[in-house]
Protein backbone atom coordinates (compact mmCIF):
# COMPACT_ATOMS: atom_id res chain seq x y z
CA UNK A 1 0.00 0.00 0.00
CA UNK A 2 2.63 2.50 0.88
CA UNK A 3 3.44 1.91 -2.99
CA UNK A 4 0.12 3.94 -3.60
CA UNK A 5 1.93 7.12 -2.33
CA UNK A 6 4.68 6.90 -4.73
CA UNK A 7 2.08 7.01 -8.41
CA UNK A 8 0.59 9.89 -9.89
CA UNK A 9 -2.42 10.28 -11.43
CA UNK A 10 -2.27 10.00 -15.14
CA UNK A 11 -4.15 12.98 -16.04
CA UNK A 12 -3.26 15.93 -13.82
CA UNK A 13 -0.42 14.05 -11.92
CA UNK A 14 -1.87 14.61 -8.64
CA UNK A 15 -1.95 12.09 -5.50
CA UNK A 16 -4.02 8.90 -5.73
CA UNK A 17 -5.76 7.31 -2.26
CA UNK A 18 -6.56 3.90 -3.17
CA UNK A 19 -10.44 2.85 -2.13
CA UNK A 20 -11.10 -1.14 -1.74
CA UNK A 21 -9.89 -4.68 -1.07
CA UNK A 22 -6.27 -5.34 -0.34
CA UNK A 23 -4.39 -9.03 -0.36
CA UNK A 24 -1.10 -9.14 1.56
CA UNK A 25 -0.78 -5.62 1.45
CA UNK A 26 -0.71 -5.15 -1.73
CA UNK A 27 -4.15 -3.45 -3.59
CA UNK A 28 -6.54 -6.24 -5.06
CA UNK A 29 -9.75 -4.68 -5.94
CA UNK A 30 -11.00 -1.12 -5.98
CA UNK A 31 -10.15 1.96 -7.28
CA UNK A 32 -7.30 4.60 -7.16
CA UNK A 33 -9.08 7.95 -6.49
CA UNK A 34 -7.43 11.20 -7.65
CA UNK A 35 -7.55 14.18 -4.73
CA UNK A 36 -6.74 16.43 -7.73
CA UNK A 37 -8.61 16.00 -10.56
CA UNK A 38 -11.07 13.25 -8.84
CA UNK A 39 -10.66 11.08 -11.39
CA UNK A 40 -10.92 7.32 -10.74
CA UNK A 41 -8.75 4.62 -11.86
CA UNK A 42 -9.81 0.43 -11.25
CA UNK A 43 -7.89 -2.04 -9.63
CA UNK A 44 -9.29 -5.29 -10.98
CA UNK A 45 -6.91 -8.89 -10.35
CA UNK A 46 -4.36 -6.58 -8.60
CA UNK A 47 -3.75 -4.83 -11.09
CA UNK A 48 -4.28 -1.27 -11.32
CA UNK A 49 -5.47 0.02 -14.58
CA UNK A 50 -4.10 3.69 -14.91
CA UNK A 51 -5.09 4.54 -18.13
CA UNK A 52 -8.19 6.06 -20.54
CA UNK A 53 -9.54 3.55 -22.47
CA UNK A 54 -10.79 6.42 -25.44
CA UNK A 55 -7.13 7.38 -25.47
CA UNK A 56 -6.15 3.90 -26.64
CA UNK A 57 -6.94 3.97 -30.32
CA UNK A 58 -4.86 3.46 -33.83
CA UNK A 59 -1.49 1.17 -33.63
CA UNK A 60 -2.31 1.02 -30.09
CA UNK A 61 -5.34 -0.96 -29.99
CA UNK A 62 -4.66 -3.32 -32.52
CA UNK A 63 -1.17 -4.10 -30.50
CA UNK A 64 -2.89 -4.41 -27.08
CA UNK A 65 -5.68 -7.04 -29.36
CA UNK A 66 -2.63 -8.86 -30.67
CA UNK A 67 -0.68 -9.20 -27.26
CA UNK A 68 -3.89 -9.95 -25.44
CA UNK A 69 -4.70 -12.60 -28.07
CA UNK A 70 -1.35 -14.40 -28.24
CA UNK A 71 0.07 -13.99 -24.33
CA UNK A 72 1.35 -17.64 -23.66
CA UNK A 73 3.21 -17.74 -27.38
CA UNK A 74 4.93 -14.66 -27.32
CA UNK A 75 7.78 -15.55 -25.73
CA UNK A 76 8.45 -19.19 -26.59
CA UNK A 77 7.95 -18.21 -30.66
CA UNK A 78 10.30 -15.39 -29.63
CA UNK A 79 13.05 -17.43 -28.25
CA UNK A 80 12.37 -20.07 -31.22
CA UNK A 81 12.61 -17.56 -33.73
CA UNK A 82 14.97 -15.44 -33.12
CA UNK A 83 17.92 -17.55 -33.71
CA UNK A 84 16.50 -18.73 -36.72
CA UNK A 85 15.49 -15.75 -38.68
CA UNK A 86 17.91 -13.31 -37.34
CA UNK A 87 21.33 -15.69 -36.64
CA UNK A 88 21.24 -14.69 -33.17
CA UNK A 89 20.05 -16.17 -30.01
CA UNK A 90 17.76 -14.47 -27.80
CA UNK A 91 19.96 -14.21 -25.01
CA UNK A 92 22.50 -12.53 -26.65
CA UNK A 93 19.84 -9.89 -27.44
CA UNK A 94 18.58 -9.31 -24.38
CA UNK A 95 22.33 -9.01 -23.04
CA UNK A 96 23.70 -6.46 -25.55
CA UNK A 97 20.43 -4.07 -24.70
CA UNK A 98 20.73 -4.59 -20.77
CA UNK A 99 24.49 -3.69 -20.55
CA UNK A 100 23.46 -0.11 -21.66
CA UNK A 101 21.47 -0.12 -18.52
CA UNK A 102 24.50 -0.12 -16.27
CA UNK A 103 22.81 -1.80 -13.86
CA UNK A 104 26.17 -3.33 -12.21
CA UNK A 105 26.96 0.58 -11.13
CA UNK A 106 23.42 1.27 -9.40
CA UNK A 107 24.62 2.23 -5.91
CA UNK A 108 22.62 2.95 -2.72
CA UNK A 109 21.63 6.50 -2.47
CA UNK A 110 23.34 8.46 0.77
CA UNK A 111 19.31 9.55 1.29
CA UNK A 112 18.57 6.11 1.91
CA UNK A 113 15.81 6.38 -0.72
CA UNK A 114 15.05 2.92 -2.45
CA UNK A 115 16.89 2.03 -5.53
CA UNK A 116 14.11 1.66 -8.27
CA UNK A 117 14.34 0.34 -12.47
CA UNK A 118 11.04 0.85 -14.49
CA UNK A 119 10.09 -1.48 -17.66
CA UNK A 120 7.59 -0.39 -20.02
CA UNK A 121 6.15 -3.17 -22.24
CA UNK A 122 7.32 -5.45 -19.36
CA UNK A 123 4.99 -7.95 -21.13
CA UNK A 124 5.78 -11.56 -19.65
CA UNK A 125 8.63 -10.32 -17.29
CA UNK A 126 11.16 -12.08 -19.69
CA UNK A 127 13.78 -9.08 -18.65
CA UNK A 128 13.26 -9.04 -14.87
CA UNK A 129 15.52 -12.18 -13.80
CA UNK A 130 18.27 -10.89 -16.27
CA UNK A 131 17.69 -7.91 -14.44
CA UNK A 132 18.00 -9.67 -11.45
CA UNK A 133 21.17 -11.08 -12.21
CA UNK A 134 22.96 -7.80 -13.65
CA UNK A 135 22.37 -6.28 -10.63
CA UNK A 136 25.20 -5.70 -7.20
CA UNK A 137 24.50 -9.22 -5.35
CA UNK A 138 22.52 -8.19 -2.10
CA UNK A 139 21.27 -4.80 -3.71
CA UNK A 140 17.91 -4.10 -3.00
CA UNK A 141 16.33 -2.65 -6.06
CA UNK A 142 11.91 -1.99 -7.23
CA UNK A 143 11.80 -3.05 -9.98
CA UNK A 144 8.28 -1.41 -11.62
CA UNK A 145 7.26 -2.69 -14.69
CA UNK A 146 3.87 -1.20 -16.55
CA UNK A 147 2.67 -2.38 -19.97
CA UNK A 148 -1.25 -2.11 -21.65
CA UNK A 149 -2.04 -5.18 -22.19
CA UNK A 150 -3.45 -7.67 -19.47
CA UNK A 151 -3.28 -10.89 -20.96
CA UNK A 152 1.18 -10.42 -21.37
CA UNK A 153 0.50 -9.28 -17.61
CA UNK A 154 -1.20 -11.87 -16.57
CA UNK A 155 1.61 -14.30 -17.83
CA UNK A 156 3.89 -11.55 -15.58
CA UNK A 157 2.01 -12.38 -12.93
CA UNK A 158 1.73 -16.09 -13.35
CA UNK A 159 5.68 -15.75 -13.25
CA UNK A 160 6.11 -13.86 -10.39
CA UNK A 161 4.36 -16.52 -8.19
CA UNK A 162 6.42 -18.99 -9.48
CA UNK A 163 9.79 -17.54 -8.66
CA UNK A 164 10.79 -15.09 -5.81
CA UNK A 165 10.72 -11.83 -7.03
CA UNK A 166 9.74 -9.60 -4.10
CA UNK A 167 10.11 -6.25 -5.27
CA UNK A 168 8.30 -6.14 -8.85
CA UNK A 169 5.32 -3.79 -9.14
CA UNK A 170 2.85 -4.68 -12.00
CA UNK A 171 0.62 -2.28 -13.72
CA UNK A 172 -1.94 -1.32 -16.74
CA UNK A 173 -0.53 1.72 -18.30
CA UNK A 174 -0.47 4.08 -21.41
CA UNK A 175 3.42 4.74 -22.20
CA UNK A 176 2.13 8.27 -23.68
CA UNK A 177 1.15 8.84 -19.64
CA UNK A 178 2.92 7.33 -17.37
CA UNK A 179 1.51 7.01 -13.84
CA UNK A 180 4.49 8.74 -11.87
CA UNK A 181 6.10 11.60 -10.52
CA UNK A 182 9.29 13.45 -12.56
CA UNK A 183 12.91 11.55 -11.69
CA UNK A 184 11.42 8.71 -9.74
CA UNK A 185 13.16 6.03 -11.21
CA UNK A 186 17.07 5.38 -11.29
CA UNK A 187 17.18 3.09 -14.62
CA UNK A 188 14.28 3.13 -17.22
CA UNK A 189 13.95 0.44 -20.06
CA UNK A 190 11.39 0.10 -22.86
CA UNK A 191 11.42 -2.77 -25.37
CA UNK A 192 9.77 -4.16 -28.35
CA UNK A 193 6.76 -0.81 -28.25
CA UNK A 194 7.53 2.45 -29.10
CA UNK A 195 7.78 2.05 -33.01
CA UNK A 196 3.97 0.79 -32.66
CA UNK A 197 2.66 4.10 -30.79
CA UNK A 198 0.28 6.30 -31.85
CA UNK A 199 2.38 8.81 -30.55
CA UNK A 200 6.48 8.19 -30.37
CA UNK A 201 7.84 11.48 -29.55
CA UNK A 202 6.13 11.53 -26.41
CA UNK A 203 6.80 8.09 -25.42
CA UNK A 204 10.18 9.25 -25.20
CA UNK A 205 9.02 12.42 -23.51
CA UNK A 206 7.31 10.50 -20.79
CA UNK A 207 10.46 7.64 -20.64
CA UNK A 208 13.17 10.89 -20.40
CA UNK A 209 10.60 12.54 -17.59
CA UNK A 210 10.50 9.97 -15.20
CA UNK A 211 14.03 8.98 -15.36
CA UNK A 212 16.72 10.57 -12.84
CA UNK A 213 18.76 13.34 -14.44
CA UNK A 214 21.83 11.78 -15.86
CA UNK A 215 20.69 8.31 -15.43
CA UNK A 216 20.15 6.12 -18.51
CA UNK A 217 17.18 5.36 -20.48
CA UNK A 218 17.09 2.31 -23.13
CA UNK A 219 14.76 1.85 -25.94
CA UNK A 220 14.70 -0.99 -28.03
CA UNK A 221 12.70 -1.66 -30.94
CA UNK A 222 13.00 -2.80 -34.62
CA UNK A 223 14.96 -1.67 -37.21
CA UNK A 224 16.44 -4.07 -40.10
CA UNK A 225 20.18 -4.03 -40.26
CA UNK A 226 21.23 -3.13 -43.81
CA UNK A 227 24.80 -3.24 -42.96
CA UNK A 228 24.56 -6.87 -42.64
CA UNK A 229 23.01 -7.43 -46.14
CA UNK A 230 19.80 -8.87 -44.95
CA UNK A 231 18.38 -11.95 -47.22
CA UNK A 232 15.25 -12.17 -49.06
CA UNK A 233 13.75 -14.74 -46.03
CA UNK A 234 14.74 -12.14 -43.07
CA UNK A 235 13.50 -8.95 -45.32
CA UNK A 236 9.98 -10.56 -45.88
CA UNK A 237 10.13 -11.68 -41.96
CA UNK A 238 11.35 -8.02 -40.78
CA UNK A 239 8.05 -6.57 -43.08
CA UNK A 240 6.19 -8.94 -41.71
CA UNK A 241 7.05 -8.60 -37.95
CA UNK A 242 6.37 -4.76 -38.49
CA UNK A 243 3.09 -4.77 -40.52
CA UNK A 244 1.64 -2.02 -38.44
CA UNK A 245 4.58 0.71 -40.15
CA UNK A 246 6.11 1.05 -43.42
CA UNK A 247 9.15 3.14 -41.51
CA UNK A 248 10.30 0.79 -38.12
CA UNK A 249 13.32 2.83 -37.36
CA UNK A 250 15.54 4.05 -34.59
CA UNK A 251 13.63 7.20 -33.45
CA UNK A 252 16.58 9.03 -32.47
CA UNK A 253 15.47 12.41 -34.44
CA UNK A 254 12.27 12.54 -31.77
CA UNK A 255 14.48 12.45 -28.74
CA UNK A 256 13.77 15.04 -26.22
CA UNK A 257 16.15 18.68 -26.94
CA UNK A 258 17.64 18.05 -23.86
CA UNK A 259 18.69 14.45 -24.39
CA UNK A 260 22.55 14.35 -24.11
CA UNK A 261 25.03 11.08 -24.43
CA UNK A 262 23.06 9.69 -27.14
CA UNK A 263 24.23 5.93 -28.47
CA UNK A 264 22.50 3.88 -31.20
CA UNK A 265 23.49 0.54 -32.05
CA UNK A 266 22.14 -2.49 -33.68
CA UNK A 267 21.77 -5.59 -31.34
CA UNK A 268 20.32 -7.93 -33.64
CA UNK A 269 19.51 -7.54 -37.51
CA UNK A 270 15.85 -6.80 -36.31
CA UNK A 271 16.39 -4.84 -33.28
CA UNK A 272 18.57 -1.17 -32.13
CA UNK A 273 19.18 -0.47 -29.06
CA UNK A 274 19.04 3.46 -28.42
CA UNK A 275 20.54 5.11 -24.95
CA UNK A 276 20.44 8.43 -23.76
CA UNK A 277 20.31 10.37 -20.60
CA UNK A 278 18.79 13.51 -19.78
CA UNK A 279 20.85 16.39 -18.58
CA UNK A 280 20.52 17.96 -14.99
CA UNK A 281 18.60 21.37 -16.27
CA UNK A 282 15.68 21.49 -14.55
CA UNK A 283 16.92 23.69 -11.74
CA UNK A 284 18.92 25.76 -14.30
CA UNK A 285 15.93 26.63 -16.01
CA UNK A 286 14.18 28.01 -12.90
CA UNK A 287 16.95 30.07 -11.64
CA UNK A 288 17.81 31.37 -15.37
Amino acid sequence: MGDVALLACPACRGTLVFHGQEDEGCVAWGWLRCGGCAEAWPVKRGLARLFREDAVRGTDRLMRAIYDGLPALHDPLTTVLTPLLQFVSEAKMRAAYLRRMELGTLRSSPDGMPLRVLEVGVGAGANLPLIRRELVSGQEVEVWGVDLSEGMLGRCQARLRKGSYPDVRLMMADGHSLPFPEGMFDRVLSVGGIGAYRDPAKGLRELARVAKPGTPVVVVDEQLDLARQPSLLQRAAFRAITFYTRDAHCPRELLPSLATDVLEEQVSPFFYCLRFRMRELRATAVTG
